[in-house]
């Protein structure tokens, strides 16, 4: 019997909230949260305890795939090109050259040690050559992970870049084992894949980069609406086209999240919670997807290859690739730890299974394998080794590495009149109580600008510049936008006629266009929109004061 709509609604609905509880429970304890995510998706599965029969490779290809290219182009956007640019040139070489050296070595020993046929053997290489942003930095944003050398964008980078090359191998392979190609129609297979995925991706992100940057929205919905199709484009356009639509995507997600935009702080939350939703929803798909017991006929295969991979294959393509570049053994040793396979590797294993090439081997299973392995391995002792090897930066911030991080403290500049009857003049600059976490920090007085000093005394007609923290960064009080609605109104109603509210305090009323400053004496007005400071601990109690006091 199909699953009505509202059934599926409520098993994803479970889904996610069980993936939030995860979340925070296995940040606690050390585990990779995508890990519990796959082992999640195992449970529900044809093979786990709730039994759900999900073998749709096609469907999972498309949803996985969808998911992938919203996922790298975020990775794009949040990566800081001015904090990455000191290691680009490494990273960059490691992300090409370094995926193409971990696929062959890999694939060799496929083919020498466990006897897979040559090109099958390179396709698990392929399959595998990828590292995983969202492992490693889930890991370094949820520990505060700072590293040394800059080592933190270096994989913001690497992991970011390499999925593209990894797809390219992937499709090359695919397409020698179904046809058989000439060496001369991989090279230009893959000259093809890499120019025009990089040219569509630096063409639709300057484009989109200008349209933005021309104001052309209206509002921050527009804006944000442009972006997720711009993002969409980013990725389908070149791959109709014959290019790589991931390496496109990513480019233009680079190119916009390094550039002066409007409504970041509208964007940023967005493609936050849309991720996290993504990245939680896809490791729970493949998990999904996978059967444990087909697992165990190629556990020791796998193992093998997870093995080899960590200790030997990354580790020589990463102190091959790393050394003309300088840096420390322990910044070498750290890299090629933290290259840890993720979904990227899966969705590139589902696209060789529905492709009409004959496999011998179950590479699905094999790379499945793998990856709950260096989830569960490195990714849980990536924090310890970083430690050991002596590259966390205790003065550091990985945030840093990221444009959603502000380095300056986000400051708002209020400029207002002393008008005549303020209950202000005459009263020394020590004795005014101003807004918490506020300074005054100019006063102009006729022609005269002056620095105030706590017995400066105030007069009609006086100009105050405040200087405070943006909403939301104040220490200790918040601040609550209240609005005068027909149910809160009282004609004729003062501040000084509102009920006493401990630590609170009411900093400015905007009506209409205008910006007031208010004293006891100010008259509120339907439609006022009141800025008040609250304690924490008290803003519910706050604002059923205030509303019980309107109608007093």
């Amino acid at each position: 019997m199909e699953a009505t709509l509202p059934q599926m609604f409520m098993f994803a609905a479970l889904v996610l909230f069980v993936c939030t509880v995860l979340k925070k429970f296995t940040a606690r304890i050390g585990i990779p949260s995508l890990l519990a995510f796959l082992v999640l998706g195992m449970l529900f599965g044809s093979d786990g305890i709730f039994k759900i029969p999900f073998s749709d490779y096609h469907m999972a290809e498309l949803i996985s795939t969808a998911a992938l290219a919203i996922i790298m182009f975020y990775g794009g956007f949040g990566t800081n090109w001015k904090v990455a640019r000191p290691v680009a040139a490494v990273s960059i070489i490691l992300s090409s050259a370094g995926t193409i050296a971990t696929a062959a070595i890999v694939g060799l020993f496929c083919y020498v040690v466990l006897g897979m046929p040559l090109l099958e053997g390179m396709l698990c290489g392929a399959l595998l050559s990828s590292t995983d942003a969202a492992s490693v930095f889930s890991i370094l944003r949820s520990r505060n992970l700072a590293l040394k050398e800059n080592t933190a964008s270096l994989l913001e980078v690497e992991s970011g870049s390499n999925d593209p090359f990894a797809y390219m191998l992937t499709v090359i392979l695919l397409a020698a084992m179904e046809s058989g190609i000439t060496a001369g129609e991989i090279g230009l297979m893959f000259v093809m894949e890499l120019g025009i995925g990089l040219g569509f991706g630096f063409g639709i992100g300057l484009l989109a980069r200008w349209m933005l940057q021309k104001e052309l929205f209206e509002s921050s919905e527009s804006v944000t609406i442009f972006i997720v199709a711009v993002a969409l484009a980013g990725y389908a356009v070149p791959q109709a086209l014959g290019g790589t639509g991931f390496l496109s995507v990513y480019i233009v997600g680079l190119l916009l999240g390094n550039s002066e935009l409007p409504e970041r702080k509208t964007i940023v939350p967005f493609f936050d919670g849309v991720t996290s939703i993504l990245d939680s929803a896809l490791f729970f798909l493949l998990g999904l997807l996978s059967f444990p017991s087909q697992m165990v006929d190629v556990a020791l295969p796998a193992l093998a290859i997870a093995l080899f991979l960590t200790f030997i294959a990354r580790p020589v393509a990463t102190f091959v690739f790393m050394a003309p570049f300088g840096g420390s053994l322990a910044r070498r040793v750290l890299v090629s730890f933290a290259g840890l396979r993720g979904a990227a590797s899966v969705v590139f294993a589902i696209i060789a299974v529905i492709s009409p090439v004959t496999m011998e081997n179950d590479l699905f299973h094999i790379v499945f394998v793998v990856v709950l392995f260096s989830i569960a391995f490195q990714g849980s002792l990536l924090p310890v080794v970083a430690k050991k090897l002596n590259m966390i930066d205790e003065r550091g911030n990985v945030l840093k590495t990221f444009t959603d991080y502000v380095d300056e403290t986000p400051v708002n500049f209020i400029q207002f009149r002393i008008e005549p009857g303020h209950a202000w003049i005459g009263q020394r600059v020590m004795d005014i109580t101003l807004p918490p976490g506020s300074i005054l920090v100019t006063l102009r007085r006729g022609e005269e600008e002056m620095v105030p000093k706590g017995r400066t005394v105030l007069e009609e007609n006086d100009i105050l510049v405040l200087c405070a923290l943006e909403e939301g960064d104040t220490p200790n009080p918040i601040l609550v936008e209240k609005i005068i609605e027909e149910d809160d109104f009282v004609p004729n109603m003062t501040l000084a006629d509102l009920p006493h509210r401990p630590h609170s305090l009411i900093v400015l009323i905007q009506r209409d266009h205008d910006y007031i400053i208010p004293d006891g004496s100010t008259i509120l007005q339907l439609g006022d929109k009141l800025l008040i400071t609250y304690s924490k601990d008290v803003v519910k109690q706050a604002i059923k004061a205030f509303k019980s006091g309107a109608h007093a």
